[in-house]
């Protein structure tokens, strides 16, 4: 499995990092990579420029099958991202919400997935 990171600062859990890693047996690799991805970690702060923007990005090296984690800062955290921005800027780069998940103290997780689109009515 590989997974890209995206928007690494000083600010990251870096246990959550380590046990990725160790989980794929391979370091992430960065936003310099070319490679097809099976997952991006993407820690966004609400200072870090347009969501749909970032999302987008991280939505062209994904496999047909891959997701995003969008990690945010939690409620009262500098850099929090209100749910309702997530909600609204997730479909308007063609992404469905799955799930959610508290990642650690300071981050909170949205699981993102490209929408499919309907297979084409046979005649």
């Amino acid at each position: 499995m590989i997974v890209q990171e995206l928007g690494w600062d000083d600010d990251v859990d870096p246990e959550l990092r380590d046990a990725i890693e160790a989980r794929t047996g391979e370091e992430m690799v960065d936003e310099d990579s070319d490679e097809v991805v099976d997952v991006v970690v993407l820690w966004y702060r609400y200072d870090d420029g347009d969501l749909v923007d970032a999302l987008v990005d991280a939505i062209a090296p994904l496999a047909d099958n891959g997701f995003i984690w969008l990690l945010t800062p939690k409620r009262g955290r500098d850099g929090y991202v209100e749910p309702s921005e997530i909600a609204e800027a997730a479909p308007t780069a063609g992404l469905s919400q799955t799930s959610l998940a508290s990642i650690g103290p300071d981050w909170a997780g949205a699981r993102l997935a490209t929408r499919r689109s309907r297979p084409a009515e046979r005649r």
